[in-house]
């Protein structure tokens, strides 16, 4: 725990006494009553303007108003309170005051009963007599008040396995110092480093004109202990070269974590204002983004402080307030499957989500294109910003948290709800004739279609493994708009999910209701108005693998929370065979499209879908996100969900199938 010491200079005073003639009791309350409003007000000066004439001499107004202001400014003191504890004591010629000081300070509650004030009577006029006991009980003149502010460490996130990924630690500041610098060399040695630490030669320039005083160090960057060009400007003190160490947050896997786990900063006033009375203050760092940010309550910690008297190296405590460290938390995500499955993105603007399905607990959550927390620790290269700029980095949507339409990943929420109202049955064939279809002329101009047309009728086998549409608008015709409603919110869409971060909330349509046939219709196949996340699609895959039911979604598992059903039998149990054999078919038959995705000893129940984002039927400007999702029903180990925007043109739904595969066999033969 690093400390910081503010220290207050008391000047050595020789204290005195003069005995005086004492009074009537209630003229030296009086007195006392008022030399505590002014106490109270922090009118140093009139206080001073009551001391006796030998207080006056052992010590200057200016000494004892601002002795009274630094320390009080210093403590922040607050809540002031004063108060007489007993009887006055009648002495020979003084009375004394026994009186309790409480008041709220930086090192918390300061109460004190012992407090005694003297006041005697001096030229008809009753006078206070004073030395530092009048400031803390116990203090003498040769005392220095000390205040010692004690950091509190913010807590780690930690992944499944306890692997870092956030943690308190040093980086190192690469700087100047002017005197040794300038000596010689000087144009080169700017040269030079802007060149190893990748910046404009201006912006050491700059920092260096902006100094006054040769003997200051500059400090120029701040970068990570890790980083490689470190090494050149190491044990350079001599050329005015100098690398220091300061305190930092730290952050460990790179940009696959970026979006997830954010990164703190300065507070700023609006934020100052937002958390007022909670304790932080214009130094504060609060977290900015991702889970720093959402679990700022949980991760910080509370500064502590003590307020004590150094006298000559002994420590006598005032107040006292112990620093509270923040809290650790730790998350479902698994660390390389979460840098594997960014990596499977590969510049792509796209987004992954994992899941166990047997516990609910979120395996990977990734969105690209993303960024290094550490950037927001140390600094930004030219490099760096010119990529940047070249890749669009104004983009700052976290993907895995947005809503998209599902596509054709809709399909087996529709094939399911169909099963489990009797709606349809698994072997039901529907004739369906040519490439596109209308249920009547009511329709206008709308017509449904399809990519592949069978001379034969469809069974839901064919029609999830070729993707058929018309087959699943039909479908959701024959359940109706009140009875699919109901069966995709068993599904989990369109309420919120019970989530350890913030997630947009998905929907059924943009009223609620499905009004229209050609809604319902598009619906079925996952266009229409339906918006989901990516979590809400691995949850509805992952019921496959455990009996129809849905997990509630875990992202930390360090809360003593125990796995739970969040959506029990979101699928019947009974329907449950035929589904995984039906959505099987795309990975497993060898014409089906997503065979490719096929792992030896592993059966994926699986789904491609291409969503359609057009302005109409006819908009031939749209583009198209790229859905792949797949479960493991073979060990029930993972469900994985996968979408890649602007797909129109590139392969479509194609992309992510061989990513999603990777990702599946990564993590089952790594677990």
């Amino acid at each position: 725990m690093r400390i910081f010491k503010h220290i207050i200079l008391l000047l050595a005073i020789t204290s005195g006494i003069f005995f005086i003639g004492c009074s009537s009791q209630s003229k030296y309350a009086e007195t006392f009553e008022t030399y505590k409003e002014y106490w109270l007000q922090n009118d140093f000066s009139a206080m001073y303007e009551m001391l006796n004439s030998e207080s006056k001499n052992y010590i200057d107004e200016d000494t004892f108003t601002t002795r009274y202001s630094n320390i009080y400014s210093a403590m922040e003191m607050a809540d002031l309170n004063i108060e007489i504890n007993g009887e006055l004591i009648e002495n020979e010629n003084f009375v004394t005051v026994p009186f309790t000081l409480k008041g709220n300070t930086i090192a918390g509650e300061l109460s004190f009963d012992t407090y005694k004030l003297n006041i005697y009577k001096e030229d008809d006029e009753y006078k206070i007599d004073w030395d530092e006991s009048l400031i803390f009980p116990n203090m003498t003149s040769e005392d220095k008040v000390l205040i010692e502010d004690y950091e509190a460490k913010r807590g780690k996130i930690l992944d499944r396995n306890d692997k870092i990924l956030a943690e308190d630690g040093e980086i190192s500041v690469i700087g100047i110092y002017p005197a040794i610098f300038d000596l010689e060399n000087k144009d080169s040695k700017i040269e030079e480093l802007a060149n190893t630490l990748d910046i404009n030669k201006e912006t050491i320039i700059n920092k260096l004109n902006e100094n006054s005083n040769p003997e200051y160090f500059v400090p120029i960057v701040d970068i990570l202990s890790t980083d490689e060009k470190l090494t050149s400007l190491l044990n350079r003190d001599t050329e005015g070269i100098v690398v220091n160490k300061k305190s930092s947050r730290v952050y460990y896997g790179g940009n696959a974590f970026g979006r997830l786990i954010g990164y703190i900063g300065n507070i700023t006033s609006e934020e100052l204002e937002e958390n007022m009375d909670k304790g932080y203050t214009e130094l504060s760092l609060i977290g900015k983004a991702g889970l720093e940010q959402v679990y700022e309550d949980t991760l910080r910690g509370y500064d502590g402080c003590e307020i004590y008297l150094d006298r000559n190296g002994e420590h006598l405590t005032i107040a006292k307030k112990d620093a509270i460290d923040g809290n650790d938390i730790k998350l479902a995500i698994d660390f390389d499957l979460q840098n594997k499955a960014y990596s499977e993105l590969n510049n792509e603007k796209g987004t992954v989500t994992a899941v166990d399905p047997k516990t609910g607990e979120v395996l990977a959550l990734v969105s690209a294109p993303s960024y290094d927390s550490n950037t927001f620790m140390t600094y930004v290269t030219k490099t760096k910003a010119e990529e940047w700029e070249n890749t669009n980095y104004t983009d700052q949507v976290n993907r895995f948290s947005n809503i998209y339409s599902p596509g054709s990943t809709m399909k087996l929420i529709t094939g399911a709800v169909g099963l489990n109202t009797g709606a349809i049955t698994a072997d039901e064939k529907f004739d369906i004739q040519g490439s596109a279809w209308q249920k009547d002329e009511s329709w206008g101009t709308y017509k449904i279609t399809r990519v592949v047309t069978l001379d034969s009728p469809m069974t839901l086998r064919e029609a999830a493994k070729f993707s058929d549409n018309i087959y699943f608008g039909q479908v959701a015709l024959k359940i109706g708009s009140k009875k699919l409603i109901e069966g995709i919110k068993k599904f989990g869409i369109g309420e919120e999910i019970p989530f350890d971060y913030p997630l947009a909330q998905s929907s059924i349509s943009n009223s609620g209701e499905l009004n229209g046939e050609i809604l319902l219709a598009d619906t079925g196949y996952g266009q229409g108005e339906l918006m989901v996340t990516p979590l809400n699609i691995a949850l509805a895959y992952s019921s496959l693998a455990n009996e129809g039911n849905i997990m509630t979604p875990r992202l930390v598992i360090n809360n003593d929370k125990e796995a739970s059903i969040w959506k029990e039998k979101a699928i019947n149990p009974e329907n449950i065979p035929v589904l995984i054999e039906d959505f099987s078919a795309t990975v497993n038959d060898d014409d089906g499209p997503a065979n490719s995705a096929k792992i030896p000893g592993i059966n994926l129940a699986a789904k491609t879908g291409t969503a359609e984002i057009k302005a109409s039927q006819d908009d031939e400007n749209g583009t198209e996100n790229g859905w792949f999702v797949a479960v493991d029903t073979t060990t029930s180990k993972i469900s994985v969900a996968m979408m890649i925007e602007d797909v129109k043109d590139r392969g479509g739904s194609t992309i992510p199938i061989p990513k999603v595969k990777n990702i599946i066999e990564y993590y089952l033969n790594n677990n």
